[in-house]
């Protein structure tokens, strides 16, 4: 994709909540996260690269103590669907055992990624794992058992871009979220 072919996508693409709607939306999700997690010493962990912006924003309005740490795990690299398994890239270098550990990425789809990193930090001893993402996708081939504890915003099963969701790697600084038209 070229950039010239990434303008013209957020130019025709549908705009599902613009930025004050999506800000209000982290607004609401660090208010009712902060009540559970103030008082957890928790270790947060950003899944990159699109959990960049949910992430800034939680940080910005969480005012507790805690540790924080990133990991780079993908199915999609770059394509508009995932592949069968987790590719870690980067693994989280903050030890987990008898921590609550927060987990922020930017959307819950199939829910493959996600849950399989949940799973990573239960077998590397998280006393408690909480998932948190932007967006929770209407995706009816999702296993009914995978699950978000926190999201900030629902959405149709389309595909999305824009605060920290990409589009062929292009797109992630959208100001809002869109969905790509006819898909």
């Amino acid at each position: 994709m070229t950039p010239d072919e990434a303008r013209t996508v957020l130019n025709e693409a549908d705009c599902l909540y613009n930025r004050d709607a999506v800000e209000q939306a982290i607004d609401h999700l660090a208010e009712t996260t902060a009540a559970d997690l103030s008082h957890s010493n928790p270790l947060v962990l950003g899944v990159m690269n699109g959990c960049v912006v949910l992430l800034g924003g939680l940080l910005s309005r969480w005012s507790f103590p805690m540790q924080l740490d990133y990991l780079h795990a993908t199915r999609y690299r770059g394509a508009t669907s995932g592949g069968e398994y987790l590719h870690w890239l980067v693994r989280p270098q903050t030890a987990m055992q008898d921590r609550t550990v927060v987990v922020v990425d930017d959307i819950l789809d199939g829910g493959v990624t996600l849950d399989g990193i949940c799973g990573f930090c239960a077998e590397q001893g998280a006393r408690r794992v909480v998932s948190i993402v932007l967006v929770n996708k209407a995706n009816p081939a999702r296993d009914p058992g995978i699950t978000v504890d926190h999201a900030a915003l629902d959405a149709p099963n389309r595909y999305l871009f824009g605060y920290g969701m990409d589009y062929h790697d292009y797109l992630r600084n959208a100001p809002g979220i869109f969905a790509v038209r006819g898909m």
